[in-house]
């Protein structure tokens, strides 16, 4: 088996950006033949990696395990390279699978295949470090980092060669991990050199131990500094630091017991395997976290609700993306003041640099800023889609808000009128009336002993007729906004209402004034359910309450009919429930057969 430690990556292309086109792929790729190309490489490495195996006297069980970890990485790395084509983690991945098995070629008696396995049996060694170095990314940043990768392939290459030219398998027969007396010749090995393979052995050993404290150094400087989803991210580069000091003490302990074999050899190999397995899992495990953060996507504007307030949407937010850290700002512009990003405690939210993601209204105008960790960016596609919701759910708000307002607006414009209306028929039409008919009363006394008793009696029908008029003109003025109401408040005209009433009304109200509009909706919401009582319900009692809940008036209406009642077909209850919604209020009905009818209305009145 191949001694596994650290790495990181290639330097990437930078991608095409033309319109159209898909980040990472250039007209004229055939990313489908390049994903064949390295399955294909990843087969044959391994087929010839445990034919060379077998040679070298590995059993079944070992082979097994050599196939399971360089495949792991080559699987991981091509699932990754189809779904992530501009990262090039995945192509870091499949080349740490296919050098895995270079070792092996060791175990062979051809002299060539067993000089290419010893010159570059530790390319996996420098491939898993600039794997580690690089994730989740796969870019080189920093030139301490690209000064450790490029030391590391050079100690493979100038040390493994080094090690290849002095390397005798006759003589050194603890030079290669392969228990293989019989293997080689070696093609490299210079005549005479073999005496300087231990010393070349030990220094090569000891620089990669070197490496690895180093690249361990690195990777904890990483992850001292990264936010919480970067270091759920580097949790991969973690493994494979395991790994590497797994094989580090295997490497310690075979240098001072070179006899060691048996249960403690063939343990210390299984757990560096599945050390080594854990690295391409774990970011199979990441790369399905990232497809199921999408899917939550989908329902994200049904999580924030249908109002929802700032730090519910920045809550869900940073549940779906995984950022504890995540700021939301809502842009606020006023009079005389200038616009700007603000979070849900009133701070202020910078919309640039690399941590910030701009979500702009379809009309162009700003609308909100995401705060987020720079780890985020590598996902475009996911940052796009947050935003598109987020745009969805605060342009719904803004429609539903504008609607309620809309609808509040009417009412009090209705309510409005149906006063007006009252006023100018009190001071105008029932003021006439009243006006004729103290006329008339003079003209009867004038005329009480005329002998004429036809006139008399017109006199007289003339003035019943006015006082029928003004009864119905009162009647109608207080159905269109009874005045008491306007003067005294919900209470004493909840009490009148009560008086007037079919069937017996008994009232509890609480004495206060409240808004205007709230008390015309509360009012008219008890004079639709008297009349649904007495129309419909065949009630014998009822029983009106209104009360202040905190911020919410509430007012219900409880008979004792057949119940029955329907929101659904009433329209009465109804339309009922249309005026309270336009108020932002809420209207309850329970009514079940037999059972009277409970209607209660929620009111804000803060």
């Amino acid at each position: 088996m191949t001694a596994a430690g650290t790495g990181t990556g290639i330097r990437p292309r930078r991608p095409g950006n033309r319109p159209g086109i898909r980040p990472g792929i250039r007209p004229g790729n055939r990313p489908g033949f390049r994903l064949g190309l390295g399955a294909g490489a990843a087969v044959g490495a391994g087929a010839a990696g445990a034919w060379a195996y077998a040679r070298a006297g590995a059993d079944g069980a070992d082979i097994v395990r050599d196939l399971a970890v360089g495949w792991a990485y080559a699987g991981a790395g091509l699932v990754a390279w189809w779904r992530r084509p501009a990262n090039r983690t995945g192509l870091l991945m499949v080349a740490e699978g296919v050098t895995w098995f270079i070792g092996n070629l060791q175990g062979t008696s051809v002299p060539a295949l067993f000089a290419l396995g010893a010159w570059w049996e530790g390319l996996n060694l420098a491939v898993l470090v600039h794997l580690v170095l690089t994730f989740p990314d796969g870019r080189i940043t920093g030139a301490r980092t690209r000064r450790l990768i490029l030391a590391t392939y050079a100690i493979v290459a100038v040390g493994g060669l080094l090690r290849a030219l002095t390397f005798d398998p006759a003589r050194a027969h603890h030079g290669t991990y392969l228990d293989c007396g019989g293997c080689g010749p070696n093609a490299l090995l210079v005549d005479g050199a073999a005496g300087l393979f231990g010393p070349v052995d030990l220094a090569c050993r000891a620089l990669a131990v070197t490496i690895s404290v180093l690249t361990a150094t690195a990777v904890v400087h990483r992850w001292r500094r990264a936010s919480h989803a970067r270091r759920r991210a580097l949790l991969p580069a973690w493994a494979a630091i395991g790994a590497a000091i797994v094989f580090i003490l295997w490497d310690v302990v075979l240098l001072t017991v070179p006899g060691l074999d048996g249960l403690g050899e063939d343990l210390v190999l299984l757990l560096s395997d599945f050390a080594q397995c854990a690295v391409p899992i774990a970011f199979l495990a990441g790369l399905l976290r990232m497809r199921l953060q999408h899917a939550a996507v989908g329902g994200l504007v049904i999580e924030v609700g249908a109002d929802p307030t700032p730090a519910r949407m920045r809550a869900v937010l940073a549940r779906v993306l995984g950022d504890s850290s995540l700021r939301l700002g809502l842009w606020q512009q006023g009079q005389g003041i200038r616009g700007a990003y603000v979070d849900e405690d009133g701070r202020p939210v910078r919309a640039d640099g690399a941590r910030a993601t701009r979500v702009d209204s379809v009309r162009g105008t700003p609308l909100a800023v995401l705060d987020h960790d720079p780890a985020l960016a590598e996902d475009p596609e996911l940052l796009a889609a947050v935003g598109a919701a987020l745009r969805l759910g605060l342009e719904n708000a803004w429609l539903r808000t504008e609607a309620r307002e809309a609808g509040t607006r009417l009412v009090r414009a209705a309510d409005d009128e149906r006063r007006r209306l009252e006023r100018d028929l009190h001071d105008g039409a029932q003021a006439r009336i009243v006006f004729a008919l103290m006329a008339l009363r003079r003209v009867g006394k004038g005329v009480a002993d005329h002998p004429d008793a036809k006139l008399r009696g017109s006199v007289a029908e003339v003035e019943q007729s006015l006082r029928l008029a003004l009864e119905e003109l009162r009647g109608l003025a207080h159905g269109i906004h009874p005045a008491v109401l306007t003067r005294e408040g919900l209470a004493p005209a909840l009490a009148e209402l009560a008086l007037q009433a079919e069937l017996p009304v008994v009232v509890a109200a609480e004495p206060g004034r409240y808004d205007a509009v709230v008390e015309t909706t509360a009012y008219f919401t008890v004079c639709e359910t008297l009349a649904n009582a007495a129309k419909h319900a065949r009630a014998r009692a009822v029983s009106v309450s209104a009360r202040r809940q905190g911020t919410t008036l509430v007012v219900e209406t409880v008979d004792d009919g057949i119940g029955g009642a329907d929101t659904a077909r009433g329209s009465g209850l109804s339309g009922l429930a249309d005026r309270i919604a336009a108020v932002d209020g809420v209207l309850s009905v329970h009514s079940p057969a037999g059972g009277g009818t409970r209607v209660r209305a929620e009111l804000p009145c803060g």
